[in-house]
């Protein structure tokens, strides 16, 4: 008997030989995040970022960046593919046609919708998924979802516990958020769907050490292939705050290494740096080298790292990109092996 018949035996439609490539697991392409560093700290590539077919979740306080990072992701998607489309679930009544155009997001193609309970977007977001798997897969434009945020996510027995004056902690949303993703992390990979999800963070009271826990139950800790934890600290320039660096670490990935952490500038009038947090990467690996107070360049010229910082373009060339994307792979890969998508987004 031969493997290939054993798994028609089986019944299972989506079984595979796995030398044949695993259809509902295998990334075949990344969504860029806008930040060069904060692509390799997700896939190993700095011109990697969100993989095509997994559930991805950022997770911080307040004003850290998540919606932001967000429609970043959004935009680049977008951009990547004329006919691509996102479902954004929207919790926090917080996304306007305004801000989505301000940040160069095409609202053609966007669909935004207002969730207030897990059941609400359990149904709506199934449905979708599974009228997406009906459609023809040659012809069925590709297809982002988000959801902003999980934390906000109300239930229906809070709900009505609500209206009726009860106070009453509700037991049952934990397991309603774990089973909506037992059912959507299956058909989210097989119909090759990437799933952004924001929520929130809170600090474990009682730990030994400080220790902040993720909102939401344990479905979503489960589900996600990977969990950024996002934090910040102000940016300042002469006294005055100009804008925040948002650190980012993987409190969870089964694309890169666990625990790893790279910064992002996230400026209030430019927006988000594409090139902030790879001048570490360089210098960790050799790329450039540090000298006394300068970095020397690969061409053996010398620059203060704050000139680096300003002119970016300048010293970031393409041969100096590819040698730091290598050391990308060493620094955040399992083995320092390299992701092999057929084809990755870097949002150029």
């Amino acid at each position: 008997m031969k493997l290939k018949d054993i798994i028609k035996v089986s019944g299972n439609k989506f079984a595979s030989v796995a030398a044949e490539g695993l259809e509902g697991s295998d990334v075949k392409s990344f969504i860029s995040t806008g930040a060069y560093s904060f692509n390799a700290l997700l896939s190993g590539s700095i011109y990697g970022g969100i993989p095509d077919n997994k559930i991805v979740a950022l997770a911080g306080e307040q004003a850290t960046g998540k919606t932001y990072f967000a429609l970043n992701v959004v935009r680049e998607f977008l951009d990547s593919n004329p006919q691509a489309m996102v479902i954004y679930f929207d919790t926090e009544q917080a996304i306007t046609s305004d801000l989505l155009s301000g940040r160069g997001v095409d609202t053609e193609r966007v669909a935004v919708m207002p969730v207030a309970t897990i059941e609400e977007f359990r149904h709506q977001s199934i449905s979708i998924v599974d009228k997406y798997l009906e459609s023809d897969k040659d012809t069925r434009p590709p297809m982002m979802i988000v959801l902003d945020s999980l934390g906000m996510l109300s239930t229906e027995k809070e709900m009505s516990d609500t209206a009726e004056g009860k106070n009453v902690r509700d037991m049952t949303r934990a397991q309603v958020a774990k089973a909506v993703f037992r059912v959507l992390t299956i058909k989210l990979g097989h119909a090759r769907i990437p799933m952004l999800i924001t929520n929130h963070t809170y600090d474990v009271v009682g730990s030994y050490v400080p220790m902040k826990e993720m909102g939401g139950g344990s479905g979503l800790k489960y589900a996600a292939s990977t969990i950024i934890y996002l934090s910040k600290k102000k940016d300042r320039v002469d006294n005055e705050v100009v804008g925040n660096i948002i650190h980012c670490k993987t409190h969870k990935s089964r694309l890169t290494k666990q625990d790893k952490m790279v910064d992002v500038q996230l400026n209030f009038e430019k927006g988000l740096n594409k090139y902030y947090g790879l001048l570490e990467i360089a210098i960790k690996h050799g790329v450039f080298k540090k000298v006394s107070n300068k970095v020397q360049l690969p061409d053996g010229k010398t620059a203060f790292e704050s000139q680096i910082n300003k002119n970016p373009e300048k010293y970031y060339t393409e041969d100096v990109l590819k040698a730091i994307d290598a050391a990308a792979r060493r620094e955040f890969c399992y083995g320092g092996e390299e992701p092999k998508p057929e084809e990755t987004t870097d949002g150029d």
